[in-house]
């Protein structure tokens, strides 16, 4: 008898490929959903409230300090 895989002799049985298969898509899923709940548990540690608020008081403060120096070069 030969040794070819999918025949069902042999090392290499028709129930091997598909097990390896599926453990190896298995495996890669929970990876993938492993790196989304990391992800997602340092998204929720962010304060983007706080993050936003002072970004938008930075943009305020730079766009007067901007009209500011204009008014002022504007009346010379």
């Amino acid at each position: 008898m030969t040794d070819t895989p999918g025949t069902g002799t042999g090392p290499h049985t028709v129930n091997d490929t598909p097990n390896e298969i599926l453990a190896a898509a298995k495996h890669a899923k929970d990876a993938a959903s492993a790196a989304a709940e990391a992800v997602a548990a340092r998204t929720k540690s962010w304060p983007l409230a706080k993050i936003s608020l002072g970004m938008s008081i930075g943009s305020a403060a730079v766009a007067a300090a901007v009209l500011f120096a204009n008014s002022r070069r504007d009346g010379k």
